[in-house]
């Protein structure tokens, strides 16, 4: 016992300069997570509106799908009704327009048939949406819209996401956009009463062009493709899309 006490000391002495040495240094501050690995509230809903109103109607290109459960459609509505932004349905985004329902968005993506790389024109951008799924699907993406002020607060959220890739412009979808032609996909989100001729002039052979044709009560969504030999067409569905303006309803 008096043997064990005289060396408890020398044993004390030990773990004091060890434990000096341990913390002559702070802690690091904790990290914090980047971005991407913050929890997602709408993850949950994005996942529900994917599984039971766009793939169980039929689309299933699963890059399609996995586009729709990547992009935060959140993020392209106002506040007040982002609790419903991933219900099946249009929502209203100011200037009398609408951003699109999840179903419409993914089945025009589908149909424009897209691979890594393509060129794609968008006529309409309002929310911006539609745009921000063609580039998670690795696109290039040549967006107009004819609304100035909707146009510039689209830019200022593509800005706030980081999708600075997304070439945008202020005007009439009507004559496209030729010094970025041709395209492997043109995507009309208004609908004119026939094909504005300078859009379909502007695909490349093989190229689409997905678009709402008709009037305020007879609308199809129809698929034009270009071959060698001309265009083809085929209607997909009965469709609601507010009217393409400008050129297209015969004013400047």
């Amino acid at each position: 016992m008096v043997s064990a006490m005289r060396r408890s000391p020398r044993w004390v002495s030990w773990v004091v300069v060890l434990a000096a040495c341990h913390n002559d240094k702070p802690p690091p501050p904790p990290e914090s997570k980047p971005a991407e690995h913050r929890i997602d509230p709408y993850a949950g809903d994005r996942e529900h509106m994917v599984r039971e109103n766009i793939a169980a109607r039929g689309v299933r290109d699963e890059r399609v799908l996995e586009a729709m459960r990547s992009v935060p459609r959140h993020e392209y509505v106002p506040i007040d009704v982002r609790d419903h932004a991933y219900e099946d349905r249009p929502q209203p985004i100011g200037f009398g327009l609408t951003i699109s329902q999840p179903y419409i968005v993914a089945t025009m993506t589908e149909a424009a048939q897209l691979h890594p790389g393509d060129r794609v024109l968008e006529i309409g951008t309002g929310s911006g949406y539609q745009a921000a799924v063609l580039a998670e699907m690795s696109a290039e993406v040549y967006t107009i819209e004819i609304v100035e002020e909707l146009a510039k607060r689209t830019q200022e959220t593509f800005k706030r996401l980081g999708l600075d890739e997304i070439h945008t412009r202020i005007g009439d979808g009507y004559d496209g956009w030729r010094d970025a032609a041709p395209f492997d996909a043109i995507i009309v989100t208004a609908a004119p009463a026939t094909v504005p001729p300078p859009l379909l002039d502007q695909l490349r052979v093989g190229g689409r062009l997905v678009a709402p044709v008709g009037g305020d009560d007879d609308q199809q969504l129809k698929v034009f493709t270009r071959t060698r030999d001309g265009i083809t067409e085929r209607t997909l569905m009965d469709v609601r899309f507010g009217p393409m303006t400008g050129k297209a309803k015969g004013t400047p």
